[in-house]
């Protein structure tokens, strides 16, 4: 069994997974130890696949997980986690964002005895500032409305002890917000700060309308802010309501019957229908939610697995016994 496996989603990553491929491999070879890279191919429209075919050809360190259509990061993450068979394992994205140079730092904390060691980012090169201000903004509120303290600036990029993996598979759920999966098992984890990288090819699939969705997936997992906000705000809207009322009722029997507006009534109006669609939604969205778990279908299909094959290291501080008819 290998000591380290590197997870690896990929969509429509064709352009890039030579040199993710070069890169992973000078890195892990590295460090001594035996090692496989687990790709998961999560429905590319490109030829992704046959890229890790011809690389796997020549590499049989390789693993690969064809799932049988799209089903997102998140279970395409969980799909390679379940695949993976190292003591440790490496989550990383196959863009080349997360630089694999940073591994060697991922492994040093592990081996102090942390069970979680989290890639942090200090700097974020190649992104605009409103993708960097909504970011930082959504971590701060996870970290306010959520009982899970989720850490700030950190993504995907971490290295996993087997019992945090073996945690973490436990939980089977569909509506899946890693970063506050990974929160919630616990265990002793540390943070290491690197610089993220533009992408070394092609262009990214998340566009601000999924960044929206993802927010709003991982604020909906791991909290019921929303739902508690709805009940103050029609406890405001009530309270704003009797009020309204009081001062009407003093100022129809000092002053008299004035014949009311029809602006403040539509204001009004609209302002409680208003109210009253927005707590609809963080309901439906919770019982959305509770739809899709009470199915208990599977996270997703794997429509071909080939395993790695990684043999130990051979080691020239270590005094090795062969037989010579093996090299004729």
């Amino acid at each position: 069994m290998p000591v380290f496996s590197v997870v690896a989603p990929a969509y429509n990553e064709a352009t890039g997974l030579h040199e993710f491929h070069r890169r992973i491999s000078t890195v892990m070879d590295k460090l001594g130890e035996s090692w496989e890279l687990v790709l998961v191919n999560d429905g590319s429209r490109d030829n992704t696949l046959e890229v890790m075919d011809e690389l796997k050809a020549g590499d049989p360190r390789l693993a690969i997980v064809n799932l049988s259509r799209n089903f997102g990061k998140e279970i395409a993450t969980t799909a390679g986690l379940d695949h993976a068979k190292g003591d440790a394992v490496i989550l990383i994205d196959s863009d080349l964002q997360d630089p694999p140079e940073v591994i060697p730092e991922l492994v040093a904390a592990w081996r102090r005895g942390f069970d979680t060691v989290y890639a942090q980012r200090r700097k974020r090169y190649g992104e605009t500032w409103l993708k960097r201000a909504t970011a930082a903004a959504f971590y701060r509120i996870m970290q306010r409305a959520s009982s899970v303290r989720v850490p700030a600036d950190t993504g995907d990029f971490r290295l996993m002890s087997r019992r945090m993996i073996a945690a973490l598979l436990e939980l089977r759920e569909h509506h899946r917000f890693m970063k506050g999966l990974y929160a919630w098992v616990g265990f002793p984890s540390c943070a290491v700060v690197y610089d993220r990288h533009p992408r070394y090819a092609g262009s990214s699939a998340w566009n601000y309308w999924k960044l929206w969705n993802f927010a709003l997936e991982g604020i909906t997992s791991f909290t019921t802010a929303p739902l508690r906000f709805a009940t103050y705000l029609g406890l405001g809207v009530g309270f704003a309501a009797a009020t309204f009322l009081a001062q009407l009722v003093v100022r129809t029997a000092i002053f008299g019957n004035n014949v009311p507006g029809y602006p403040s009534l539509m204001a009004v109006v609209l302002f409680l229908g208003g109210a009253q669609l927005v707590t609809l939604g963080f309901i439906g969205e919770y019982l959305g939610r509770v739809f899709n778990e009470v199915k208990h279908r599977p996270l997703y299909f794997v429509d071909r697995y080939e395993e790695s094959h990684s043999a130990p290291p051979l080691r020239l501080d270590q005094d090795v016994q062969a037989d010579p008819a093996v090299f004729f």
